[in-house]
């Protein structure tokens, strides 16, 4: 019985830490639509927006990727 809620307990704490990557996401949809808003309206700049843009999603993807870890470690090692 112990057993089965000390499991039950790590799902859910999994659960909870891929909440995080909810956030990335709202990011990156933010991002992409702030940066086709500036191109829409200054074509010119679209190479450094562009880039900006990528390097953005990077970070905002990499706090998704920190989120799979911790509840990878969650769920498997503890």
């Amino acid at each position: 019985m112990e057993e089965q809620l000390g499991l039950g307990l790590k799902a859910i704490g999994a659960g909870l830490a891929m909440v995080g990557a909810l956030g990335a996401g709202i990011g990156i949809g933010l991002v992409v639509q702030g940066a086709l808003l500036a191109m829409g309206r200054n074509p010119d700049a679209a190479g450094d927006l562009q880039t900006n843009m990528i390097l953005g999603i990077v970070f905002a993807e990499a706090i998704a990727i920190y989120c799979l870890v911790i509840a990878l470690i969650i769920l498997f090692v503890l």
